[in-house]
């Protein structure tokens, strides 16, 4: 009996550093072994767990139909920074012909100040306006309308008369535009407004509203 009491604790004392070893080599914990989990409290009182994942890039093609979007979003943008000093301008100097114009009722003397101040325009604006594209063009339109209030045609019938708006509606007809075209910027032109925003911050332009 003392001879079989002798094998258990021999073999005790020889496996006792294995499980020792082994117990020790389990403890041992890798940096992805665990995951810190916080506390959040809902409104309701409720205590829901919570953590902090590591962000993942997700790499993916767009489709078609967002490539489609992305060109002509750019292709808009592009048109706006190039024609929207334009459009500021021609609302700055409206503003200073109707000044002059609020109290002239005679009609030469009107077209006297009119065609002076054209005069002036032709020579500042002729050579950029005519580098500006088709579609340039009918964003510069559009542009006008939200600077002044007035679409193209109603400001050239009210300064050169119905005949001349309705020789310029043709021409503007023939290549696919409207002088009568409005601006919505909430709806069909916000893509608009948001880049026009962006370039009042760029220019430093304030606009009420």
């Amino acid at each position: 009996m003392k001879r079989v009491y002798k094998h258990i604790i021999l073999s005790l004392c020889l496996l006792g550093p294995v499980l020792v070893s082994t117990k020790t080599k389990a403890q041992v914990h890798g940096i992805y072994d665990t995951l810190k989990v916080f506390a959040y409290v809902s409104p309701e009182g409720d205590t829901i767990p919570s953590s902090n994942l590591p962000p993942v890039l997700v790499n993916g093609r767009l489709t078609r139909q967002w490539r489609n979007y992305w060109a002509d979003w750019t292709r808009l943008r592009n048109a706006v920074y190039v024609t929207y000093p334009y459009a500021k301008a021609a609302s700055r100097i409206m503003n200073e012909i109707n000044t002059k114009l609020v109290n002239v009722s005679d009609r030469k003397e009107r077209k006297i100040i009119i065609k002076s101040r054209e005069k002036e325009l032709k020579k500042e604006f002729t050579d950029k306006l005519t580098k500006l594209s088709v579609y340039q063009g009918k964003v510069l339109m559009k542009l006008i309308n939200r600077e002044t209030g007035n679409n193209c045609y109603e400001i050239i019938d009210e300064y050169k008369g119905f005949i001349s708006a309705a020789f310029w509606q043709a021409v503007a007809v023939v290549f696919g535009s409207n002088l009568k075209q409005g601006y919505d910027p909430r709806e069909k032109d916000i893509d608009m407004e948001k880049i026009v925003r962006d370039v009042e911050k760029m220019y430093g332009y304030y606009r009420n509203g």
